[in-house]
């Protein structure tokens, strides 16, 4: 690495690191808050908060991510595209956790892999945007940034950032984590009762029969194993669950890395998995810098403006001692791009040797607006994303070892096709989102169910 990359080395106790140094970057993506005395003020508050997460947890996944890198286990990242605050119930939490259950439960039964389940929860709550202002019948304000900095309502009031939402944002992610942990902990993840999972709106769905097949072949096993062993199958009633968001905010992030007792370094505590997006993957940028230094599993996301030279020195940088289980890379071309834009990365990232975990998301690149108005995704451009995706790691001797959705338990009409063929005018529906679309059930448990075919695809003797 050249001299102008700033001794960027080590996330092993770099000595040029602390959890404010990105502040000495440029830092893209950042709200302007009106009151700096304000801001400091709930930092320090933030500071003193507890821990959302553990670092014993953040390690347990670490290993996992390394085991999904040696192709022993897949992972599944799913969640919302932006949490927004009135949605922290136990209905949307459960149905949520409802969706990637089964969606596990096909990948498993499916690949005969153990699967990594990561939400997109209890934290995702700010967003990148395009621009920094939105205008609306010659009326300009700041964009819609998320929960976490400011509101959607399209007024000047709403739209000011206020930091003190940063407290409320830790607040509903400490309410999630506890509801999630305490449904789990409970025996709602049982496989000796997957019922618990099944929600309401669909139980005429085109793919609930096939679904139903599996869950009782699945309990067929299990009874049959327990019948030999003349007792219950204990760990079969509860899964690990893991966190992820995009830690987009830095001051919010900062706030929440601390170093913890028998353990070197900084974690960042707020979450089990952060990642970097792609509007913010900047070498010499703050979020990099702030990124380098925590001990957390990290991913980054990759799209189609991605060059070797650049993806092998942010790799550098974010793992230059080649730490298993330490990054996952996550790309995101367009089902019209990828076939061109993916192979040269798995080549080069191959060649060098780099231990690292592909990850596919298939619904960031495909993202379009209708005739009507709508923001919305097309499910054929996500499965088609997604199976070349397979292809274009089976051909460069690369391994794709996990997928990245956004999506919710609700009844939404959000994403084109799929199942229920949803069509432009199904959009008017229920239309939910606040920022990008989301695959409802039926679409995310299509998803689970192309993996497994195309896997199985792959596995087959030519």
């Amino acid at each position: 690495m050249s001299a102008s990359d700033r001794n960027l080395r080590a996330v092993n106790l770099p000595t040029d690191w602390s959890p404010a140094s990105w502040r000495g970057y440029p830092a893209l993506q950042m709200p302007t808050y009106p009151d700096p005395i304000a801001l400091e003020g709930v930092l320090q508050e933030m500071h003193a908060l507890p821990p959302l997460v553990t670092s014993w947890e953040i390690l347990a996944l670490q290993k996992q991510i390394a085991e999904a890198q040696e192709g022993k286990r897949f992972l599944l990242q799913g969640g919302d595209c932006a949490e927004v605050f009135e949605g922290c119930t136990p209905e949307v939490i459960s149905n949520r956790l409802k969706v990637l259950l089964q969606m596990s439960l096909v990948l498993v039964h499916g690949l005969r892999l153990p699967v990594v389940r990561v939400g997109r929860f209890a934290g995702q709550y700010a967003k990148p945007r395009s621009t920094d202002t939105e205008t609306r019948g010659g009326v300009t304000l700041p964009a819609y940034r998320g929960d976490i900095i400011n509101a959607p309502d399209f007024t000047e009031a709403s739209r000011v950032p206020d930091p003190r939402r940063m407290v409320k944002a830790h607040a509903r992610s400490a309410m999630t984590m506890n509801f999630i942990r305490a449904l789990i902990d409970g025996g709602f993840a049982d496989l000796h009762h997957p019922e618990y999972w099944n929600l309401s709106w669909v139980g005429h769905s085109p793919l609930a029969d096939e679904y139903q097949r599996m869950v009782d072949g699945v309990g067929d096993a299990v009874r049959f194993m327990e019948t030999l062993s003349g007792s219950e199958v204990h760990n079969l009633n509860r899964v690990d669950f893991y966190t992820s968001h995009e830690a987009l905010l830095l001051p919010y992030e900062e706030s929440q890395t601390r170093q913890v007792p028998r353990q070197w370094g900084w974690f960042n505590l707020s979450t089990h998995f952060p990642w970097i997006g792609m509007r913010t993957a900047q070498l010499d940028g703050a979020h990099i810098e702030y990124f380098r230094g925590i001990r957390n599993p990290i991913g980054l996301k990759v799209g189609p403006s991605a060059t070797a030279e650049q993806l092998l020195r942010v790799i550098d940088v974010l793992n230059p001692d080649d730490e298993a289980g330490r990054l996952t890379l996550i790309h995101r071309m367009g089902a019209a791009q990828i076939a061109e834009k993916l192979p040269v990365l798995l080549d080069a990232v191959r060649r060098e040797g780099r231990r690292v975990l592909w990850i596919c998301d298939p619904m960031h690149g495909n993202t379009e607006s209708t005739s009507n108005g709508y923001k919305t995704r097309r499910f054929g451009n996500i499965r088609s994303e997604l199976e070349q995706a397979f292809d274009l790691h089976a051909a460069a001797g690369t391994r794709l070892g996990g997928v990245h959705l956004e999506l919710t338990g609700e009844d939404v009409t959000e994403c084109l096709g799929g199942a229920r063929e949803l069509t432009e005018i199904d959009l008017e529906r229920a239309y939910r989102s606040t920022v990008d679309p989301r695959l409802n059930y039926e679409q995310a448990l299509e998803i689970a169910m192309l993996i497994v075919r195309k896997q199985a695809q792959l596995a087959r003797p030519e």
